[in-house]
């Protein structure tokens, strides 16, 4: 199941988060499976107001699940990040929070379906939600850093 949901975020909502985005300190990525290296850099989200918007949105699309991780992924242009999965069970969400986006840009992601690639445009304000246990990955913006929101229920 992948689903896809625009203008997630009131413009005003959409702001608040692109700003913390931008401004918020990142720390060197994570290793998305054991046998690959760190990518990217993480910053967890600890601001309660940005946690308790997301979990407004997203609890009820989670019904039964309970939020696990709020975090935003940070890619830069020279970055290839690796297909994985999430977890055995759960659902994730990713919120684009960057605006002024083009089909030159690049920045989907990319999901691993029956032999193919299905990639969802990084819309800004858009999310998108999954099974956890698709295999999906990143793809990097051609000329400045791409910003996810990570929202992960188990």
């Amino acid at each position: 199941m992948i689903t896809v949901k625009d203008d997630f975020l009131s413009p005003e909502e959409h702001e608040t988060v692109l700003q913390y985005c931008l401004s918020s300190m990142y720390t060197y990525g994570e290793t998305d499976t054991k046998t690959t290296p760190p990518i990217g850099m993480i910053h967890e989200i600890e601001e309660k107001k940005i946690c308790e918007l997301f979990k407004s949105k997203t609890q009820i699309l989670a019904g039964d699940l309970n939020l696990e991780r709020v975090y935003i992924n940070c890619f830069s242009s020279s970055e290839n990040p690796y297909f994985h999965i999430d977890g055995l069970k759960g659902l994730t969400f990713l919120y684009y929070p960057q605006n002024n986006w083009h089909i030159n840009d690049g920045g989907t992601t990319e999901f691993f379906l029956e032999k193919q690639i299905l990639g969802i445009l990084p819309i800004p304000n858009r999310i998108v939600y999954f099974d956890a246990n698709i295999e999906h990955r990143a793809t990097p913006f051609r000329d400045r850093h791409r910003f996810t929101v990570a929202i992960k229920y188990k």
